[in-house]
């Protein structure tokens, strides 16, 4: 769990991250969609790690920011709450627990490599 976030929950910071490499989802209608893999998040504000990794959507930002493997990059984002785990209520099974995430990210760049 990303407990240093939750202290965080709703604002919008600065993070740096390194790109590790692209994926693949199928989204919410049933279309492929591609996905950036980061690593090594940072608050930018406190230099702490706030996460080992995390999965984005590849929006328009992380294209212009021209994304090749191991290159560092800065970007904002909110931290947000969110569920994850297995629920099956036929056979009694809620395994849900609260994460936290970044969600959004907007003003992407290419640091260095």
């Amino acid at each position: 769990m990303r407990k240093k976030l939750a202290a965080e929950e709703g604002e919008r910071k600065k993070f740096s991250a390194t790109f590790a490499r692209f994926g693949k989802k199928v989204n919410y209608k049933g279309y492929s969609e591609t996905t950036v893999l980061l690593t090594n998040i940072v608050d930018v504000e406190t230099g702490k790690v706030v996460a080992d990794h995390l999965w984005f959507t590849y929006t328009a930002g992380f294209e212009k920011a021209g994304l090749t493997e191991g290159v560092s990059i800065e970007f904002e984002a909110r931290v947000k709450e969110y569920s994850k785990g297995y629920v099956n209520k036929r056979i009694g099974v809620n395994n849900r627990k609260k994460d936290y995430k970044l969600s959004h990210p907007t003003r992407i760049v290419a640091v260095s490599k």
